[in-house]
């Protein structure tokens, strides 16, 4: 019973030794071109959910890309706005909070 409960730490650490000595075995160039296939795998795997997912889903798509567009849009104005001001324009200032009167609280 006890060589049982043993079992689960066992295996781990025996994977772990296995994957140093692959680690140790394969050279740094092979293992560039593994964990490049592996992102390129997934990559190709994501492609492909999220070309299934706009298919049957495509209000959803159009509804992600519009939000999107606004985002950089107002991300685009906010640049020029700041540009425009240029180093010594009007700085955002920082406000403290104030405590609101108690009987408005209940």
């Amino acid at each position: 019973m006890h060589q049982l409960k043993q079992l689960p730490g066992r295996t781990l650490q025996l994977a772990g030794q296995v994957g140093d000595g692959i680690r140790h075995a394969v050279p740094d160039k092979a293992m560039q071109w593994v964990e490049t296939g592996a992102a390129i795998a997934a990559l190709k795997t994501g492609g492909r959910v999220a070309t299934r997912f706009v298919k049957r889903n495509p209000a959803v798509a159009v509804a992600a890309v519009a939000g999107a567009g606004l985002l950089w849009l107002a991300a685009r104005r906010r640049a020029k706005r700041r540009a425009e001001a240029g180093e010594g324009g009007k700085q955002p200032r920082q406000v403290e909070a104030r405590r609101g009167s108690r009987r408005g609280s209940r």
